[in-house]
């Protein structure tokens, strides 16, 4: 009779899959970071960069300048605010206007203060002299026309719902397993599932489960919050974006285990998490291309598995790729999650 029990038992995966759920509807905390953060920064970030146009250039004038200049540079669509030479550094500083005119010096020649590190206000130098010049009788011998780009694919939000959701899935593998683990240890509860008939490989299998359930959630949320505020659609694959996200989700899971191996307390695993994600959040391209980073650092920054995961969420919702597409990402992923859960495997300690 008992070995019969023994065998209608659940394995002790299932076990631990269903108690990481019923422990994750129990804290709404956890559920906001996971849904509203990434949705909050979709708003934010959307209507910050939404398709209404550029921001007219924003340009500080000292007195002493011709007030024809300031007409020309109104007629010409910047803004102009007339400073005093207080106010205008400090509104340089602050990046308030993207340079300051100064009155003409000795030569006769107008004054433009700014910052050449402040890519705003390299752009905005150059449509200054570009209205002024233009005011002042310049003609430009080859005729040019513009052709604005608006369409799906091309704005900023299309770039940046793949890596919000990266984002997602790394933050939420790593505190969801990582930061779980660590607090079990504290409260004893590790060692109590010591004595049960089960494997550390089990306890591991049941966490990452957990988190996979709540992966297509995620994406659903995320994607079609973006369809309807946005219009952001996905010209890829399904199959393939379940595999990316999946191969994402398990190896940050990976990380997670091999993080939260010998941390002693909430605050170690903390420090330990953002010494690994941090760097990903800056070099990944989560918010900004990483081809901005210099060409030294583009093969260390490719080899991040976050950048991977960007760049196969990337390839399938805006250029539509298909699962071919996706298989380099994900062998870089799996690199990473199996060598992590290896080694967090061998150096785990229940207490």
């Amino acid at each position: 009779m008992a070995d019969a029990a023994e065998n209608t038992r659940p394995h002790p995966v299932v076990q631990l899959t269903l108690m990481r759920l019923r422990e994750l509807r129990r804290e709404p905390g956890t559920l906001f970071w996971v849904f509203g953060f990434p949705i909050l920064i979709s708003i934010a970030l959307g209507l910050a960069f939404r398709t209404t146009g550029p921001e007219p250039v924003t340009v500080g004038v000292l007195p002493g300048v011709a007030p024809e200049v300031a007409r020309a540079l109104a007629d010409g669509g910047v803004k102009v605010r007339a400073l005093d030479e207080a106010a205008a550094r400090n509104e340089l500083r602050a990046g308030h206007v993207s340079l300051v005119l100064a009155p003409p010096g000795a030569d006769g020649a107008l004054g433009y203060r700014f910052d050449p590190m402040r890519p705003e206000a390299r752009l905005g130098r150059a449509v200054v002299d570009d209205v002024l010049q233009r005011a002042a009788g310049r003609r430009d011998p080859r005729p040019v026309r513009d052709e604005i780009v608006r369409e799906r694919g091309a704005r900023y939000i299309d770039f940046l719902i793949p890596g919000l959701i990266g984002m997602n899935l790394m933050s939420g593998s790593m505190w969801g397993i990582g930061w779980v683990l660590v607090n079990m240890r504290v409260r004893k509860l590790l060692k109590r599932l010591l004595a049960a008939p089960m494997r550390r490989r089990h306890l591991f299998y049941g966490q990452a489960l957990a988190r996979l359930v709540i992966i297509p959630i995620e994406l659903i949320v995320i994607l079609v919050f973006a369809r309807l505020a946005f219009d952001v659609r996905m010209a890829g694959s399904v199959v393939a974006l379940a595999l990316i996200s999946l191969a994402g989700s398990a190896s940050f899971a990976g990380m997670a285990i091999l993080v939260a191996s010998r941390a002693q307390n909430s605050e170690t695993v903390s420090g330990l998490m953002n010494l690994v994600m941090l760097p990903m959040f800056v070099l990944s391209g989560v918010f900004f291309s990483s081809a901005h980073f210099p060409a030294f650092m583009q093969p260390a920054v490719n080899a991040l598995p976050l950048t991977a995961l960007c760049n196969g969420l990337r390839a399938v919702i805006i250029d539509g790729a298909g699962i071919g597409g996706v298989v380099a990402p994900i062998a870089v992923m799996g690199v990473w999650g199996g060598l992590s859960f290896v080694l967090g495997l061998r150096l785990f300690r229940w207490g």
